[in-house]
């Protein structure tokens, strides 16, 4: 299949990129799967999660980013935007956490304001934290402290429990970092049982197949980062790589992409499809569009509703509308599943 990319523009990126997802309708089309198992149309179950995107900048670019964020992504969510989603989070008590990603988060400016006032409002906060971020510069050395004090979970990507695998999918010097700043983390009480601090790993694969099995392969990391950098975390989460931006180039360019959609889509299962996150998760990007997931902010596919920026939220009619869905959600759905909490069954 021809890369049809034209334009490093965002939006020239996001059609480009459905432009190709869409080539592989003349396979099993993901809405066929769902009425199979009598799931379509897709609705919410719940709006329980508030996932926010606070930009797309970030110190590092992995081979595996479907955000396709980096050192030069000017996308960053400021103080108005923040405003208005805690002023939702105080209007709707259903959202119990809030889900703050990147890029790297931490590099919004207004990061630890935010933070601090959503730990007022009482909800769980995760950030998803990419490791070197506590080590890349002096202002975020003392990260694994601000955390502790605001109880956030962090959440931080580790492709493997060894250097060679680890710096070849997210760049050189990555894993001696990472490695640094989970022991960071860890005297600061992180992945310690008795300090309720919680600290979970993401493995994503590092080529065209599905993760192994998340329960198995959470041992074999904790045996070996244990043993070699007397390591502690809590669980590991397996996410399987989603065929769209950086991952989706190097598909088309290993000439992958046919056979992996392939993959997925035989092993599409009916439960997993069940427990997709965008059920129960709401994704708002940078600049307060909103998202049934951040695969499809990263697309551009806005939420099928009246509802679709900040400034008009109207959980009714969220509640009411139908999961915007594309081939690219067979990731999801694949073996055990995929969600930003890893393996949903």
């Amino acid at each position: 299949m021809k890369s049809l990319k034209s334009s490093h523009h965002a939006l020239a990126e996001s059609f480009y990129q459905l432009q190709i997802i869409e080539q592989s309708a003349e396979q099993k089309p993901f809405a066929s799967s769902l009425q199979g198992c009598d799931l379509y149309p897709l609705r919410p179950v719940a709006l329980e999660i508030f996932q926010v995107n606070v930009g797309k900048m970030c110190n590092q670019t992995c081979r595996h980013c479907h955000v396709d964020a980096g050192p030069d992504r000017k996308e960053i969510m400021d103080k108005d935007t923040m405003r208005l989603c805690l002023d939702i989070l105080r209007k709707n008590p259903s959202f119990t956490t809030v889900d703050i990603t990147g890029g790297a988060p931490e590099m919004n400016p207004n990061f630890r304001w935010f933070v601090e006032e959503i730990n007022r409002l009482g909800r769980k906060i995760i950030v998803r934290c990419n490791l070197t971020i506590i080590v890349a510069n002096k202002k975020y050395n003392d990260l694994p402290t601000f955390f502790a004090q605001h109880r956030v979970e962090v959440v931080s990507s580790l492709p493997f429990y060894s250097r060679d695998r680890t710096d070849r999918q997210r760049g050189d010097g990555v894993f001696d970092d990472s490695i640094k700043a989970i022991q960071l983390l860890n005297e600061a009480g992180y992945g310690m049982k008795e300090t309720g601090l919680v600290l979970n790993l993401v493995y994503n694969p590092s080529g065209a197949f599905l993760p192994a099995a998340q329960v198995s392969l959470e041992k074999d990391f904790k045996q070996a980062l244990l043993t070699e950098f007397g390591i502690h975390f809590n669980q590991l989460f397996t996410i399987t790589n989603m065929p769209i931006s950086r991952f989706l180039d190097y598909l088309i360019q290993s000439g992958n992409y046919d056979r992996y959609m392939d993959k997925l889509i035989q092993s599409f299962n009916p439960a997993a499809a069940a427990a997709v996150m965008c059920r129960n998760t709401l994704s708002v990007g940078w600049d307060g569009y909103i998202y049934d997931c951040d695969f499809n902010q990263m697309l551009d596919l806005k939420v099928q509703s009246a509802s679709q920026h900040l400034r008009e939220f109207n959980s009714d009619a969220l509640m009411q509308r139908h999961v915007v869905i594309n081939q690219h959600c067979y990731g999801c759905t694949a073996g055990s599943g995929s969600s930003c909490g890893g393996a949903t069954i």
